[in-house]
């Protein structure tokens, strides 16, 4: 281990940067319409399961390698068991984590746009009531994707830029609380509103008939990799800059607390407002950009509700692209002695090219499609519910099989203790099984 290596401030810092990390769009954009588009709390259900019993044990076996290293993410790998490769697993991680992030700057820039035009005023003015016609006139533009898309990434590079200590965990320390104020007060003034109830009603009332479709299994499952931030090598990195007075398992239940809450206080911002004011719960992605704004106009204080709600959107996402960039970030500066800013520049600039298909693929490249599914959505697709599984499957092999039983476990934190042991079971066995299982049921 380099002595220069730089290390998390606090283990409130590390925490906050990786609930951070993990909160995103994923937990309110992508949570509320996936949820709405497979029944609601049938999916909750699943979701909670998939979490407690899939994201939550891989979360802990990705910090473990990842502190024991000391290292980025193909370090990490290659350390479990000569010759490297299970290098390849890191490899995969990091690919994961950049084409995560090339199409994700492009919905955090709509966010971004959203919440300009929102504190303006210029969103209320231009759109009238024909959210619709005013979102499809945006993503299809030539150019203006682009450069929201460019916006994004370049605060993004700004705050990795700046390191581990100055840049990415001092930014979450100031923000990720203020996120966790609004999105309460979000949930609790949508909560006012008569007609509230069915909302609530929709996320927490199972539809048992849900239970024998595979689709929404394959959902909750993809979900959790993507709103929890396993299988990208996120936590194999930043548990690299974990000193070892950190608890792996009790940061891990806080973090995945977090990240969990985030997801259904957004649910309960969200449904009732949607049922309350007429709103289709399952409008898909277009729920955050054409369906909300138009819930907006509708309720009382809209138009300074709407501003707030944005904020917390593009700022949610904001925190989720630097812990990605920070993954091929920390690989190149360990692997090829870069200095921290021209590895950021290298691979923001290579984020930048490969998202652009995903920026136009409403546009000038609306008329590529992978079957039904344009690029952005294709990519999303194969990211979520097959490359991040997939990379979640080899990383339970490796700390699971690869490893040495004892050595796992006290790397692990929990020792030769019962809870370690079933720790150890669920990532040897129900992690890959579980995972397999569901994406062989979903072809």
């Amino acid at each position: 281990m380099s002595g220069s290596r730089e290390q998390w401030a606090s283990r409130y810092g590390f925490i906050l940067a990786s609930i951070g990390g993990a909160v995103g769009i994923g937990n309110i954009w992508r949570f509320s319409y996936v949820a709405g588009e497979n029944g609601g709390a049938v999916f909750l259900f699943l979701y909670l399961a998939c979490v407690l019993l899939i994201g939550m044990p891989l979360m802990i076996a990705e910090l473990a390698i990842g502190r024991h290293a000391q290292g980025d993410a193909i370090t990490a790998f290659e350390k479990i068991r000569k010759p490297g490769r299970w290098s390849l697993v890191g490899w995969a991680g990091v690919i994961a984590s950049g084409l995560m992030l090339s199409y994700y700057a492009v919905i955090a820039g709509w966010a971004l746009k959203y919440f300009a035009g929102a504190a303006t005023g210029a969103l209320w003015g231009a759109a009238g009531a024909d959210y619709g016609g005013y979102f499809q006139q945006f993503i299809s533009d030539r150019g203006e994707p682009v450069v929201w898309q460019t916006a994004t990434l370049a605060i993004a590079m700004f705050i990795v830029a700046g390191g581990v200590r100055q840049g990415i965990e001092r930014v979450n320390r100031m923000l990720i609380p203020v996120l966790a104020v609004i999105i309460v007060f979000l949930a609790g003034y949508a909560l006012t509103f008569p007609g509230a109830r069915a909302g609530v009603a929709f996320l927490f009332t199972p539809d048992w008939a849900a239970f024998g479709q595979p689709r929404v299994y394959v959902a909750a499952l993809g979900q959790t990799f993507f709103s929890l931030g396993v299988g990208m090598a996120f936590f194999v990195t930043y548990g690299g800059y974990m000193p070892r007075t950190f608890s792996l398992p009790a940061s891990a239940a806080i973090i995945t607390a977090g990240d969990t809450l985030f997801a259904i206080i957004a649910g309960l911002a969200i449904f009732p407002a949607v049922f309350a004011l007429g709103g289709n719960p399952a409008a898909g992605p277009e729920l955050a950009f054409i369906t909300l704004p138009q819930i907006f106009l509708k309720m009382p204080l809209g138009v300074l509700i709407g501003p707030v709600f944005f904020f917390l959107l593009s700022t949610a996402a904001m925190t989720s692209m630097v812990a990605l960039l920070e993954i091929p970030v920390a690989a190149l500066t360990q692997r090829l002695k870069w200095r921290r800013w021209r590895a950021t520049a290298c691979t923001g600039a290579i984020v930048f090219l490969m998202g652009i298909p995903s920026a136009l693929s409403y546009g000038v490249l609306d008329g590529v499609h992978f079957g039904s599914l344009g690029i952005l959505d294709a990519v999303d697709h194969g990211v979520s519910n097959f490359l991040l599984p997939a990379v979640g499957i080899a990383t339970a092999l490796a700390v699971g099989w690869r490893l040495e039983r004892g050595f796992a476990l006290a790397e692990s934190d929990f020792g030769d203790r019962p809870a370690g042991r079933i720790w150890l079971w669920l990532v040897r066995f129900l992690v890959p099984v579980t995972i397999l299982g569901i994406l062989l049921q979903s072809t």
